[in-house]
């Protein structure tokens, strides 16, 4: 199980990573973007959803809130939050490593859910950008400064940009 934790906060940090780099320098006009479907702060505020109910699984009493998007900067700073509690509540301590928290969702289980569906967004993120106006760099992101651990918005410089 230690080995399915560490890979659940290897994605977190992954996503987190990724995320920002779709969220950076990003203009305030772009979170209410809209080609089709839910606005950049609509998937924001639903990847925050994700992460909540992520931890909410883990935790043993599994809830769903659909939130009323914030303005964006708040929105940002929640999503943030969300990532960080949930990373949180896999993370081990030394004190922990002899008896640890349970997890009471099945780790495939958050990652094929809403780990994976944040993914997407990032994705989709990035793609509004681009028709936004506002494009992001392209980044190896094989080679990317990746800790576990690492979920707020404070990331480390790409390495790579194309």
């Amino acid at each position: 199980m230690d080995d399915k934790r560490e890979f659940l906060r290897h994605t977190v940090a992954a996503l987190a990573y990724r995320a920002t780099r779709a969220l950076e320098n990003a203009p305030e006009q772009f979170a209410g973007y809209s080609s089709a479907g839910r606005t950049p702060v609509q998937i924001l505020a639903h990847m925050g959803d994700l992460f909540d109910w992520a931890l909410s699984m883990a935790q043993g009493a599994q809830r769903w809130h659909n939130s009323q998007p914030l303005p964006w900067f708040e929105e940002v700073g929640r999503f943030y939050a969300a990532l960080q509690a949930f990373d949180a509540a896999l993370q081990l301590s030394d004190a922990a490593l002899a008896c640890p928290e349970p997890i009471h969702a099945d780790p495939e289980a958050l990652f094929q859910g809403p780990i994976a569906d944040a993914l997407t967004h990032v994705g989709q993120l990035s793609m509004l950008r681009r028709l936004a106006g506002s494009p992001t760099r392209g980044e190896n992101f094989y080679v990317a400064a990746i800790a576990i651990g690492q979920t707020g918005a404070d990331q480390p410089a790409p390495i790579r940009t194309f």
